[in-house]
């Protein structure tokens, strides 16, 4: 895959075109689906796993799937989706093989109640936030970046796919294997455990 001996594909080609286009043989098609997906994805996959060390392969193996798998696709369906479904997937048999999967309960967090959901969308934008010349700025995104790398791994999980990829409930079911009840349930859940650890964050500085 040697991305020198590609030539442009023009942005205006659709997914479901590139991909028809390499499973007839067409490996620029290819080259242009990694080009397009590949900083969001290893962006996801750094919030996502919030492992580094594990981040670059599971990267590699993600678009090595799509590589190896050109007849399983399904053309008629989203390539962004299905792409971070099979990232994810392999984010979390990776996480299951270091032992490092969360055994929080997903009842245990209290009711949100004291704060609005635009109050979290609004910490939450400032993760990507950081204008070289507001101090401040900088600061609340790190501190965002640090909440959500100390949660457990499935709340990060879906506060990832929810608030940062901006995924549907339908897509966040599909890409987590689980029933759309639960991603609601898991994401309420996710922003309460969020909520919390950053008022006591906020409290200690």
């Amino acid at each position: 895959m040697n991305k020198s001996e590609t030539k442009p594909v023009p942005e205006k080609v659709s997914d479901s075109e590139l991909l028809q286009r390499y499973r007839q043989g067409d490996e620029q098609a290819f080259h242009e689906i990694v080009s397009r997906y590949k900083n969001s994805l290893y962006a996801f996959l750094r919030r996502f796993v919030s492992h580094e060390d594990v981040v670059e392969d599971v990267f590699q193996e993600t678009f090595l799937q799509l590589y190896i798998s050109q007849d399983s696709f399904d053309i008629s369906r989203p390539l962004r989706p299905w792409l971070f479904t099979i990232a994810a997937n392999k984010a979390k048999d990776a996480l299951r093989k270091m032992q490092r999967q969360s055994s929080m309960g997903m009842g245990a967090m209290a009711d949100a109640g004291d704060f609005s959901v635009d109050e979290v969308v609004n910490i939450l934008t400032s993760y990507e936030t950081t204008p070289d010349d507001e101090v401040s700025a900088e600061e609340t995104a790190r501190r965002v970046r640090q909440v959500v790398a100390e949660m457990p791994d499935n709340l990060r999980g879906i506060l990832v796919l929810a608030y940062f990829e901006q995924f549907s409930y339908k897509h966040m079911a599909q890409i987590l294997s689980i029933p759309i009840g639960t991603v609601k349930s898991r994401l309420h859940t996710a922003v309460v455990h969020f909520m919390k650890r950053w008022k006591a964050e906020n409290r200690r500085t």
